[in-house]
């Protein structure tokens, strides 16, 4: 896949940049700022190649405040086929919840700690790039113990949360049903229940899943 990396540390983004390309992906721009993020993007897609996925940092300069999430929402609306996955240092709730506003593929909000985790972390970059969704557990657990209170998750059974959960980590229905011990088929039911619940009906043009999480976190 074809990556973008934005972080102002020189340090973390070559890093970054290693451990990818070892893995035989092509970072084809590294970044330190938001400006320079969107101009690379910009040209990249100009030349008819646009990379498969930006990894970008929250907090980048001049201030070091919002500008890597702002940049992340705006490619999200101006390259809607690029997928974005954020990093922070802590969970910042206001930021994650922006990011996951009006698109139901190719996101993902990270904590820097799990870059540690290597495997982990390019399989995150690479299922957000095909269009799916990686979320920190720490951002799913701050997000759905919001959403908890609200009307439209009130038919969802506690195990049904549970699984919701585990698919905004971005995990499969294996992955899931092997996090709690339960058949691959008792998953399948459990999601299938979601989906109702949820009022989400079959459709070609819709991920259903990534829906259904995102109807979660937004409600």
């Amino acid at each position: 896949m074809r990556v973008v990396i934005a972080e102002d540390s020189v340090l973390l983004r070559e890093g970054l940049t290693r451990l990818l390309t070892d893995r035989g992906h092509d970072v084809v721009a590294g970044v330190g700022d938001a400006e320079e993020l969107i101009k690379a993007v910009r040209a990249l897609a100009d030349q008819g190649a646009p990379p498969d996925v930006v990894v970008a940092d929250v907090r980048m300069p001049p201030t070091h405040t919002d500008e890597g999430v702002r940049a992340a929402v705006q490619l999200r609306r101006d390259h809607p086929g690029v997928g974005v996955l954020v990093l922070s240092q802590y969970v910042e709730e206001q930021y994650a919840t922006e990011l996951l506003a009006g698109s139901s593929r190719g996101v993902g909000y990270l904590l820097k700690d799990r870059v540690a985790e290597v495997r982990e972390f390019v399989d995150a970059v690479v299922r957000v790039a095909e269009g799916g969704t990686a979320l920190d557990p720490e951002v799913v657990a701050q997000l759905l113990g919001r959403s908890r209170k609200q009307d439209v998750l009130a038919g969802l059974t506690p195990r049904e949360r549970e699984v919701l959960g585990l698919m905004a980590e971005g995990r499969t229905n294996s992955a899931v049903a092997k996090q709690l011990v339960v058949s691959d088929g008792a998953v399948e039911k459990h999601v299938s229940n979601i989906f109702l619940k949820l009022g989400l009906a079959p459709s070609q043009g819709d991920h259903r899943r990534v829906l259904a999480v995102l109807t979660y976190l937004n409600s």
